[in-house]
């Protein structure tokens, strides 16, 4: 291959020529294992989105026996979980939409497809667990300055049952991929009704060994706090994504020290700007100045074999230009 050494306009027309010739039209950078990467990733997400169908069977199942033994027993935390898991269902059906959804190609509307369904359904979950937490603090509120009768045997053997219930639905969630965040959002829902179902058995047992009957919406609103950090932090860490947050891991100022240290005939990288399509899908865009008599071709494609040796980013979109004279 001729490099042409003498020009100082960005490598954009000598890239389209090069990709054509290949048969591979832009230039977006992609490593080697980047189609083994696609099969990875996509069989991650019919795992994780089989776990959510499961999960959101057993939920469902028992969210009506809670609505129903909360009204008979007049137990808050029964009703608060009951509420938990009815958000739970919605929810696990909502990060099941998203992986379908997720899955659909691109279209000339959407380059990258509906990637970020995904994320936006973890966002979604996120808000629902704050406004929940509020609710169940709200409620319980009102149970403490005007107290109710509650009748701890029903709410000790539901509560039981949803306990059960939930263990099973968070073991199945547990085991799916740590860095899917609607995968996390959805475990952490679950999370957050198997705490209820543990807070309404210990309030049922109060109850009846003491008859103390505010032990229900206390024990209620420690769990509420519990659910509103998990909500809080699935928020933050979709809504960053959402916002096109530098990914971390992916500070621009080390990945320029990187390049211009370990690859040889770059003199400086500016304009980089790092992004995520979803938790595990990172973007990178950037400008490298070449050296003077530097092959402009070699150095862009050694640019992103180091991006993805180093930084593990296989899309990344490089434009060089060549020193000013």
């Amino acid at each position: 291959m001729s490099c042409d050494l003498n020009t100082n306009l960005p490598d954009k027309a000598h890239d389209h020529e090069h990709d054509h010739a290949h048969g591979h039209g832009h230039d977006h950078g992609h490593s080697h294992g980047h189609g083994h990467s696609h099969d990875h990733a996509d069989m991650t997400t019919a795992d994780s989105r089989r776990r959510v169908a499961i999960a959101a069977v057993l939920t469902a199942s028992f969210m009506m026996a809670e609505v129903t033994g909360g009204i008979i027993s007049g137990s808050l935390a029964l009703l608060a979980d009951a509420a938990h898991m009815l958000t739970d269902a919605a929810s696990l059906i909502l990060a099941w939409v998203g992986y379908k959804l997720a899955e659909r190609p691109a279209d000339p509307s959407r380059s990258y497809g509906f990637g970020r369904m995904k994320v936006l359904a973890a966002f979604t979950n996120g808000i629902a667990l704050v406004a929940l937490a509020c609710w169940i603090v709200w409620e319980a509120i009102h149970r403490l300055l005007d107290p109710a009768p509650v009748l701890g045997g029903i709410m000790l053997w539901v509560a039981a049952g949803g306990l059960v219930v939930n263990i099973l639905a968070a073991w199945v969630l547990h085991g799916g991929d740590k860095h899917d965040l609607n995968l996390q959002g959805a475990l952490w829902h679950v999370i957050g009704d198997l705490l209820g179902s543990v807070a309404a058995i210990a309030a049922a047992i109060v109850i009846l060994t003491t008859g103390w009957t505010p032990a229900d919406p206390i024990l209620s609103v420690l769990v509420a706090l519990l659910v509103l950090v998990a909500g809080v932090r699935i928020a933050r860490q979709s809504g960053h994504i959402l916002l096109e947050g530098t990914p971390e891991g992916l500070s621009p100022e080390d990945i320029r020290q990187d390049l211009v240290a370990h690859i040889e005939h770059v003199m400086n990288v500016s304009h980089i700007h790092a992004w995520a399509l979803t938790e595990s899908k990172p973007l990178i865009t950037m400008e490298v100045t070449a050296a003077e008599g530097a092959c402009i071709e070699t150095l862009r494609r050694d640019v992103k074999a180091r991006l993805a040796e180093r930084f593990d980013v296989s899309h990344a979109t490089v434009e060089v230009v060549s020193k000013p004279c």
